[in-house]
């Protein structure tokens, strides 16, 4: 049997954690039900990952990454209605394409609330600062103060990651997919209140 370089070793846990994750919840997700995920030995994953905690820390950051590419791929150059706009769709839709995702964050977020370090505060920080780098360059050229910026991001992390709970809780794609509008209203809403 050809050995597996040790990146992808590593590689290939983090993504059987996340479906492990999804199908039995934090709680549920013992290091050996993880490793049976990945067909590799129980000691590869001791190896790759001294602790459950690293290892869900590496979960959490892949998630995190794929966020941020959620958002840079959203950037469309457009004003700060328009890029949030987009941002936000973003979110949505990959929240609605990847339900596991979606799923496995939500989880993570409960899980790093009771941990010491608290990563998903670093984690969710990152992701927000990307949101604030995007709309400080759609702004430019704009009147808006950088404490406006700021609040918005913080809005459209809020109204996705609301929408994502929703979303998970019924389950339901063509109510969800009417619900992203809504959503956006709701957004469109306050930008139109709070740039006038």
């Amino acid at each position: 049997m050809a050995r597996v370089p040790t990146a992808e070793r590593r590689n290939d846990l983090v993504n059987a954690a996340i479906q492990v994750i999804a199908t039995h919840g934090v709680d549920g997700a013992t290091t050996r039900r993880i490793a049976e995920k990945a067909k590799a030995p129980l000691a590869t994953l001791h190896y790759c990952f001294q602790t459950k905690e690293l290892l869900f820390a590496a979960v959490f950051e892949k998630l995190a990454e794929r966020y941020r590419e959620v958002l840079i791929e959203s950037d469309v150059h457009g004003d700060v209605a328009v890029s949030a706009r987009a941002m936000l769709r973003g979110l949505m839709n990959w929240y609605l394409e990847s339900p596991t995702d979606a799923s496995v964050t939500i989880e993570l977020i409960s899980w790093a609330q009771r941990q010491e370090a608290h990563p998903a505060v670093t984690v969710y920080s990152e992701a927000v600062n990307v949101a604030r780098s995007i709309l400080a360059r759609a702004a430019s050229g704009q009147d808006i103060a950088p404490e406006m910026i700021d609040r918005i991001a913080y809005v459209i992390g809020a109204l996705s990651d609301g929408f994502a709970v929703n979303w998970l809780t019924y389950a339901d794609r063509s109510r969800a997919a009417e619900q992203a509008e809504i959503v956006v209203d709701v957004l469109d809403a306050w930008l139109a209140a709070k740039l006038a």
